[in-house]
């Protein structure tokens, strides 16, 4: 599965990896992912999502089913 945030779409990026000599090297950042499971009341049915510690907080927010409905209109199946 890739690492992309559903919510967010957050994915690794590069940078470098800098020793104490200056040597660089490629690194990957990689994004704070989380598989989360939630009810969703409205629909009466679980869900279970790969979200990032943001879009986890973005939820907390504003409410499941309004970001649910938010998703929804911009394409996402869930």
């Amino acid at each position: 599965m890739a690492r992309v945030c559903e919510l967010t779409g957050k994915k690794p990026i590069t940078g470098n990896k800098v020793s104490h000599s200056n040597i660089k090297t490629k690194r990957r950042f990689l994004p704070n992912l989380q598989t989360k499971r939630y009810f969703l009341a409205e629909e009466d049915k679980w869900i279970t999502m790969k979200l990032s510690s943001e879009a986890i907080r973005t939820i907390n927010k504003n409410g499941l089913y309004a970001t649910v409905k938010q998703m929804r209109a911009a394409g996402s199946k869930i």
